[in-house]
């Protein structure tokens, strides 16, 4: 795994040092008020909802499954929470409409996971259905407006600070306690488990269903979580916008991150790297000045020649070039 690491630090790297010699002060911290500024500040915060997102993902890719409804949950998470809180400034409103929005994600989960676990349908076509109607729904909460909101509470989700972003110290509680419950408990070993051969650990007694239903709910209130730091963030709501493509990016960090998308071992550590080289990628593209038309097709070259020299085929055709060359 740790061979499997390397590329992606080295991509890491690369990205950061040529943000650096675009951008001299790139690295350069600055204490403001008690709040910690500068460019790799701002790479976490704004990378925080993607790397909860991933982690959710990287679970359900453990068991052979994957989430494309991720991006509609966050949406439907922004829209429930602000259509509740409308024009309150109350604190408690605000908690309220976190707390409802999350259990409505969890929900959402549960259905997911009665899809594929309960129903056998494909993962892919399973959560392509609420990918589809989920963004809808999020619409029909919000009757298709942009819900603007006034509350300082909420805000502090995605804007607040206690010395760091409050949206990165979420998420990395969030990746603690992922990385605890499935390193430090037999957890981890039971999704890999279901992840190489679901039958033959229910064979082994492993209830494989209860898994797969686990994390899909457990992905499902990850992509709430980060919808509402997206939302909280700008203090609105855009049914339309919100998380767009976020499961694309999600699903790219895990898999730069060397978790297979065939199921079974899985990397946290990995999926961690891949979200900030996402989130890097993306301010690379806006601090050097590609068209916005072209940014997608920018972030796929960067990704695909990462995940090249991650493929062990690759690998083996350039060492073998470079054995033909030197003989």
């Amino acid at each position: 795994m740790k061979n499997r690491l390397l590329w992606p630090l080295l991509a890491l790297a690369a990205l950061l040092l040529l943000n650096l010699a675009v951008t001299p002060s790139f690295f350069a911290l600055r204490m403001q008020d008690g709040h910690l500024y500068g460019g790799l500040v701002d790479v976490l915060k704004n990378g925080a909802p993607t790397l909860l997102i991933a982690l959710g993902m990287t679970l359900v890719i453990a068991t052979r499954g994957i989430d494309l409804s991720v991006g509609a949950v966050a949406a439907i998470a922004g829209a429930v929470t602000c259509v509740h809180i409308g024009a309150s400034g109350d604190a408690g409103t605000a908690f309220a409409g976190m707390a409802l929005a999350l259990v409505l994600c969890a929900v959402l989960g549960l259905w997911n996971g009665l899809l594929v676990a309960g129903l056998g349908i494909q993962p892919i076509i399973a959560t392509l259905v609420l990918m589809t109607a989920g963004r809808g729904v999020a619409m029909l909460v919000t009757e298709g407006q942009i819900v603007t909101v006034n509350n300082t509470a909420y805000r502090q989700v995605g804007a607040g600070f206690v010395v760091l972003p409050i949206s990165i110290l979420i998420s990395l509680l969030v990746l603690g306690l992922v990385a605890f419950a499935t390193r430090r408990t037999a957890l981890g070993v039971l999704i890999e488990a279901v992840g190489v051969n679901p039958e033959a650990s229910r064979l082994a007694g492993v209830r494989s269903r209860t898994i797969i239903w686990t994390v899909y709910v457990f992905a499902a209130v990850c992509a709430g979580i980060a919808g509402l730091m997206i939302s909280s963030n700008v203090s609105a709501a855009d049914a339309n916008n919100a998380g767009l493509w976020i499961e694309m990016d999600a699903i790219l960090a895990v898999v730069i991150g060397g978790t297979s998308l065939a199921g079974g071992r899985y990397s946290l550590t990995g999926t961690l790297l891949g979200a900030l080289i996402i989130q890097t990628l993306t301010t690379t593209v806006y601090t050097i000045g590609v068209a916005p038309e072209v940014t997608l097709v920018f972030k796929a070259v960067v990704v695909i020649a990462v995940c090249l020299v991650q493929a062990p085929k690759a690998r083996a055709a350039l060492s073998f070039r470079k054995v033909a060359v030197s003989s």
